[in-house]
């Protein structure tokens, strides 16, 4: 049973091998949070191209597999780029504590994207832990939320 948020979650992860270490972690938090993970690699730091794991990942989510999804890179941008170009998934590039929840409260985030060199690794637990737990507030951002779907 989830310790923080009040049900459990499918949270797909997809990194290339600049964002591995954050993305293990991650999904080691989130299974002692009692989520479920769909782990999509890169499952080394052996290099590797990002959009090959990150689009899997971000095609979970917007299939309805996943309910969230994480993805990690070096910057965070390309993933981030590469998790937008999926119909339906609205990925923001989180930093801090503040892009976290607003990225939920605000814009839906159903993805968020974050760069393992530019982020501690404390500090991308608690930005993953702070998305989650966040809430879309709806009301004027639900209609911003349906013109970027049109």
């Amino acid at each position: 049973m989830p310790t923080e948020s009040t049900t459990a979650l499918r949270i797909a992860l997809g990194t290339d091998h600049a964002g591995f270490t954050h993305k293990e972690a991650v999904k080691q938090m989130l299974h002692s949070l009692g989520h479920e993970t769909k782990d999509f690699g890169a499952f080394s730091e052996d290099s590797v191209d990002y959009p090959e794991f990150v689009r899997p990942a971000a095609e979970a989510v917007a299939k309805k597999l996943c309910d969230l999804g994480v993805v990690f890179g070096g910057s965070g941008n390309g993933e981030a780029m590469a998790a937008n170009k999926i119909k339906g998934v609205r990925c923001a590039l989180c930093w801090n504590l503040e892009t976290a929840k607003l990225a939920k409260e605000h814009n839906d985030a159903n993805v968020i994207s974050i760069g393992q060199r530019q982020v501690s690794l404390q500090l991308t637990l608690e930005i993953v832990k702070a998305w989650i737990n966040a809430t879309f507030e709806e009301g004027r951002h639900l209609r911003r939320i349906r013109m970027l779907e049109s």
